[in-house]
């Protein structure tokens, strides 16, 4: 088995560990990224921008981008 390829299985058997958001490694910091993605998504659970307010009144996330 080449070295490339070898390598590429390397990269595709990773699972997410706690430890990776303090990791150098550029696959480990991305997948630690990815898993704080997901888990903000699977824990918000909406597409249409808004935020579940405890107190009963959703708040909308604003649609605009950074001021320069």
């Amino acid at each position: 088995m080449s070295e490339k390829k070898q390598t590429q299985q390397n990269v595709a058997g990773k699972y997410y560990e706690p430890e990776y958001y303090k990791s150098n490694s550029e696959v480990e910091s991305g997948l630690a990224t990815t898993h704080e993605q997901a888990s903000d998504t699977l824990v918000e659970g909406t597409i249409d921008g808004k935020i579940d307010n405890v107190q009963g009144k959703d708040i909308d996330i604003p649609r605009k981008g950074y001021e320069k």
